[in-house]
């Protein structure tokens, strides 16, 4: 992967040309040849129809009676040539490098164009795999930016690049030292299996050319196992998932269930619209007696069925599970796609359960992100959900995996900090020369954290889980929740009751909806500011409203029909607690405080 990072100019995969605009080009061609069938079949099978006439209403045979046939052939070969040489100048002029501090991309033939990522703002890392790609072992990666149109897309490179890739780069981003990981690498993991190891210990053969021995194996018999070999190849990575296993664990923590996932599809809120539609068509059809009307429902059918067929396959051999450098989230059955969030890019999190999913006890579970990724998400929703379906369990498992990075390590330094401050000051009697405790290592800057803090990061992750699992179907009070008074039910008639708030360590509970119920947290160093609104209704009520503004996304953070003396309260420490937080938050840079340093050599 060094010749990749060397920070010097590269060039993508060479089917790039192909998968980016030659499929176009053979589906015009195809086009031709189906028009020319007919006189094909004419000319060469014996008893073939051959049109008649002067070919009115058929172009090709116009082309042949006229005897223009060889310069209709000519001026195709001329235009297939120039859009070779196009995609050709194209690939060739498409490169990419990546430094310590960017990833840059260069493309255009005759405009030019210039991408960059900085490596210390990136949001996230994708990688998809689509059917195409996958045949030239092909994928595509994209470093996700803050901001609309801000990713930088490397599309295409090597499958095996890419993951590498995708390693270097976040390990820049995190902030650890390369002297930091090759300790790491060189030590055996934990709980690593034998076989796994000795794999890890193979020679990399990437760059052999074809024939050329390699040490320790035995060279190709013929060109004809070659290709048994990249057969096989291929087919292992059509089966795999294309999760990275040295990133990630194979296993996810949840496992989908697909006719739970079927059945949520089913069960959606474009059901309901469906179901209206038909409800509407078959009255009207019944007073009008215009029967015409049934063919309405014809596109709606065919449109709905690739929807379905789409939403399901999207988000089949769902995984997620948790890495080194954040959480890595995969899924897709024939166009694969895995994720990883580094920590301190999830702004909120929505826990939500439509009406028609309460009596099986489902939920879905989306995310607010600064980037705007270019690819679908699991569930063909945009890149923001982070679990299609699944019961309390399922939730509570991903919730464990994103609270502590949401809440515990901010929440931690914070305390840490504090206490490295007042250590850092002398007693009164202490000299001037005496040696006091420095706060990197306290607060979290230095090599790791101390057990202590490890400890509070624990604990605190804990407590907000647990807030979190008693405010989802919880009413009233229950469960430390501030809810809108009784006067509310003007405005919020089934929901007054459940409409709350509260705080928890190191984020912000919103729990709203009686029936369409979902809960949003919100973490304290990813809040950008907090509003307090009144409108003439609500003075008039002497309610209030409180925003709690993040990046824009499908979670909006607010809730309404507040009493104005506990909407206050409310914003007053929501503002001072999320100023504290953000002054503590590190997971810009999330490897400096956790990567092991290389031991130092003896001195004499």
């Amino acid at each position: 992967m060094a010749e990749l990072t060397d920070g010097e100019w590269h060039r993508l995969h060479p089917a790039t040309p192909l998968l980016k605009g030659g499929i176009a080009l053979i589906v015009v061609l195809g086009i031709i040849v189906n028009n020319a069938r007919e006189w094909v079949v004419g000319f060469f099978v014996p008893g073939g129809r051959r049109p008649d006439g002067d070919g009115e209403g058929d172009p090709f045979g116009y082309v042949v009676e006229h005897g223009y046939l060889g310069f209709v052939l000519l001026g195709v070969l001329v235009v297939v040539a120039v859009l070779v040489l196009v995609f050709w100048l194209s690939w060739r002029m498409n490169t990419f490098r990546v430094t310590e501090e960017i990833v840059e991309v260069r493309s255009g033939v005759v405009f030019r164009t210039n991408r960059r990522a900085r490596l210390d703002r990136v949001q996230g890392i994708n990688i998809q795999r689509p059917v195409l790609a996958r045949v030239f072992g092909a994928a595509k990666l994209e470093v996700s930016q803050a901001g609309d149109d801000a990713n930088v897309s490397l599309a295409y490179l090597r499958s095996a690049a890419a993951d590498d890739l995708r390693r270097e780069i976040l390990r820049r981003a995190s902030g650890v030292q390369r002297s930091a990981v090759d300790g790491v690498q060189a030590a055996p993991r934990a709980g690593a299996s034998a076989s796994a190891q000795s794999a890890a210990a193979q020679p990399v053969t990437d760059h052999v050319a074809p024939g050329q021995a390699v040490p320790g194996h035995a060279a190709p018999a013929d060109s004809r196992q070659r290709f048994v070999g990249l057969v096989e190849q291929r087919a292992q990575d059509f089966l795999s998932d294309g999760l990275d296993p040295q990133e990630a664990p194979p296993e996810s923590v949840v496992k989908v269930d697909v006719g739970r996932l079927v059945g949520s599809v089913l069960l959606s809120g474009y059901t309901l619209f469906l179901v209206a539609a038909a409800i509407a068509v078959v009255v009207s059809v019944r007073l009008t007696g215009e029967f015409f009307l049934l063919f309405a429902l014809l596109p709606a059918v065919l449109g709905s069925s690739g929807y379905y067929v789409n939403r399901v396959t999207k988000s089949l051999r769902y995984s997620i599970s948790s890495s080194r450098d954040g959480i890595r989230i995969g899924y897709g059955l024939f166009s694969t796609t895995n994720e990883t969030l580094p920590p301190g890019r999830i702004h909120s999190v929505r826990v939500s359960q439509p009406l028609l999913w309460r009596p099986f006890g489902w939920w879905q579970i989306s995310i607010n992100r600064a980037s705007r990724s270019s690819t679908d998400g699991s569930g063909h929703q945009g890149n923001s959900t982070l679990l299609p379906v699944g019961d309390e369990t399922d939730v509570r498992r991903v919730l464990e995996l994103v609270l502590p990075e949401l809440v515990g390590v901010a929440a931690a330094e914070v305390q840490a900090e504090e206490q490295a401050e007042e250590a850092s000051d002398p007693p009164a009697g202490t000299g001037a020369g005496t040696e006091t405790a420095g706060p990197e290592t306290a607060a979290g800057t230095g090599p790791a954290l101390a057990e202590p803090e490890r400890a509070v990061v624990h604990e605190r992750a804990s407590r907000t889980l647990s807030l979190v699992e008693d405010g989802l179907t919880s009413r009233g009070s229950e469960g430390g929740f501030t809810t809108s008074p009784r006067r509310a039910a003007v405005l919020r008639w089934f929901s007054w009751r459940r409409n709350g708030f509260r705080t928890a360590p190191g984020a912000l509970l919103l729990r709203k909806g009686a029936i369409w119920r979902e809960l949003v947290v919100v973490p304290l160093p990813r809040m950008q500011s907090v509003g307090l609104s009144q409108g003439p209704l609500l003075r008039r009520l002497r309610l209030a409203a409180v925003h709690l503004h993040t990046v824009q996304g499908p979670i909006i953070a607010t809730i309404g029909a507040l009493d104005q003396d506990d909407a206050m309260a409310f914003f007053e420490g929501a503002a001072r607690d999320a100023v504290t937080s953000a002054r503590a938050d590190r997971t810009h840079r999330w490897g400096a405080s956790s990567a092991p340093v290389a031991p130092e050599e003896p001195r004499p």
